[in-house]
């Protein structure tokens, strides 16, 4: 395994580690601001927002750029966005610090994409990417509890100062470990990373990417109220209840960039089917506490191996251009999260009860399992000769 791609990870593991870590650290945050929750729960609407605007706009600015610089410089902006948070005084500093930290999100998933791509042989590219979001799915797993008990025990500040300090060990990682060769620019700059967006496969992908990763997140967004209200854990629990989820996060994420190497389509076919599967047998069974940890635990693992897959199918149909439209699918992956959480809001607001949203998941999956078949579809119709080579085995 190329020691660049542990670096890419490290990366990863931070930026993870900065949008989820708040949500333990609210209760601290607020009383800290003399802010009500709701006020403070804006620390993680707007990093999401910042998300998916960098994305867009830092990749398309960089596109004509070294990739591993951009990447280097990303970091930078990273470690400045989690310092300011560390040093704020007051909640307006607190939330300009997330939104400078959120802007290289986007865009370091997607270009770092490409890098991770370009470390390895075309027939471990999904691995590959998987490995990159490994440090992602390990943020939720080791990352947020360490990161929660951190703050609680010496001030919320100091975790993002940890999480400052491993921004720059993963820049230090980056910029010795990732070869110059897999960070080289895109070639014909920026306009010929939009001519990537006149496929109608690349906006087949990043609708079924909003979709497919939208339903899961929609469920997910609520899950502690589905546990508590419904399931009947007590509050406590519920922390190791997520790093079950976590482990699914981790387990499906590799899995499903394995199975993607050797069959792409096929990969996101089973996986979307599966987790709808999951999410209507979850939401049916929400009441029984064994059920509910083998639902939990497999509504992360299949909704995580999708994205190996999802990232991999927007590349493979912008080729000649691949950075514009991965960092845009990484935007898109965002859109879905608040899609999901939005729907599943608005059922419980119309007193539809705490498994309507899983319910409502399953719906949205379904749909993106439903455009993946249209696209799939269109995609043979139009042109079978495309490269479509992850459909057919290939060795590992």
């Amino acid at each position: 395994m190329p020691l660049g791609l542990l670096a890419l990870a490290l990366g990863g593991f931070g930026i993870g580690l900065t949008e989820f870590v708040i949500m333990g650290l609210l209760p601290e945050v607020a009383t800290d601001f003399g802010v009500t929750e709701a006020t403070a729960g804006h620390l993680i609407s707007g990093y999401a927002l910042a998300v998916a605007v960098g994305g867009v706009v830092l990749t398309a600015a960089a596109g004509r750029f070294d990739r591993k610089r951009v990447l280097m410089g990303l970091l930078v902006l990273f470690i400045a966005g989690n310092a300011l948070s560390a040093l704020a005084t007051s909640y307006d500093a607190m939330l300009a610090g997330r939104i400078v930290a959120a802007l290289c999100h986007g865009a370091f998933f997607g270009i770092g994409a490409v890098v991770a791509a370009d470390l390895v042989a075309p027939g471990k590219r999904a691995g590959a990417i998987a490995m990159m979001f490994t440090g992602l799915t390990l943020a939720n797993v080791l990352g947020v509890p360490m990161g929660t008990f951190i703050g609680q025990q010496f001030g919320w500040r100091s975790t993002f100062w940890v999480i400052t300090a491993i921004g720059v060990a993963a820049l230090v990682g980056i910029a010795t470990l990732v070869p110059a060769a897999a960070g080289r620019a895109a070639t014909g700059g920026l306009r010929t990373e939009l001519r990537a967006f006149r496929s109608p496969q690349v906006w087949f992908s990043i609708a079924i990417t909003v979709l497919g990763f939208g339903g899961m997140f929609g469920a997910f967004t609520y899950i502690a109220y589905t546990l508590t209200e419904v399931g009947g854990f007590a509050s406590t629990t519920v922390p190791w209840l997520l790093v079950l989820f976590g482990a699914g996060l981790v387990l499906g994420n590799t899995l499903g960039g394995r199975a993607a190497d050797r069959a792409l389509t096929a990969t996101l076919v089973t996986v979307l089917v599966a987790l709808t599967v999951v999410l209507v047998v979850f939401a049916s069974t929400a009441g029984s506490k064994p059920a509910t940890l083998v639902s939990l635990f497999l509504m992360g693992a299949f909704g995580f191996a999708t994205v190996p897959g999802f990232q991999m199918r927007i590349m493979n149909h912008a080729t000649a251009a691949p950075t514009m439209a991965s960092g845009a699918n990484i935007a898109a992956f965002n859109v879905g999260n608040a899609l999901g959480a939005w729907l599943g809001g608005l059922a419980i607001a119309a007193g539809l009860g705490f498994t309507a949203p899983i319910w409502i998941g399953a719906g949205v999956t379904a749909a993106g399992l439903l455009v993946l078949l249209l696209a799939t579809a269109a995609e043979r119709r139009s042109a079978p000769a495309l490269p479509e080579a992850q459909d057919v085995p290939i060795a590992a």
